[in-house]
């Protein structure tokens, strides 16, 4: 089984906010796949298929990001998922807009979201893909700008990353995600 979660905030008002691309991936991951995303459970929703004979989840936390763990751990208790089947994916300032980083563990990296996770799982060795949303210029604080939309420049970029982001999960459904790590990140 493997689970492929998007962070991000529910409501209208943070639809394609650039704290929400970890929902609009898994958008379009979802129909990319053909997976409807129709149920609900623990704060979250989410739908499932198979792919390769194997079950996949794909989980959008309705917790607000702060609390996204409220939703992963018991979804991951629930179906018997362990941390070597998850993948989270979500935005980090630390990578400009277009760029995706892979990574199998680490630390929040101030990122609320995966603090949450970390929280909820006991553990940071979980897979994730950061997709980048670059830092706020001209003095605009942090919280404005995450949960502001990307500027028309930067739309270009984003559609690319959000298709890059979907090939990285697809090729994860297929291969050892230590094979996707270095096959993406190695991708200028």
């Amino acid at each position: 089984m493997k689970l492929l979660v998007g962070l991000g905030n529910p409501g209208s008002q943070f639809d394609h906010t650039r704290h929400n691309i970890g929902f609009d991936i898994i958008d379009a991951l979802a129909d990319h796949l053909g997976i409807t995303l129709n149920q609900s459970k623990f704060k979250g929703i989410y739908g499932t298929a198979h792919y390769n004979g194997e079950k996949v989840i794909l989980l959008k936390p309705l917790t607000y990001m702060n609390l996204s763990g409220e939703c992963i751990g018991p979804l991951m208790d629930y179906f018997n998922i362990t941390e070597e089947e998850l993948v989270v994916i979500y935005d980090d300032l630390d990578l400009p807009v277009g760029k995706i980083r892979l990574r199998q563990k680490g630390s929040a990296g101030g990122h609320n979201g995966i603090k949450s996770t970390i929280a909820h799982l006991g553990t940071s060795n979980f897979n994730r893909i950061r997709v980048g949303i670059d830092r706020p210029k001209n003095g605009m604080s942090v919280s404005n700008y995450v949960l502001g939309r990307f500027t028309e420049e930067e739309t270009a970029e984003l559609k690319e990353v959000i298709a890059t982001s979907v090939k990285a999960c697809e090729a994860w459904l297929e291969k050892p995600f230590l094979e996707v790590m270095n096959d993406f990140n190695s991708k200028k």
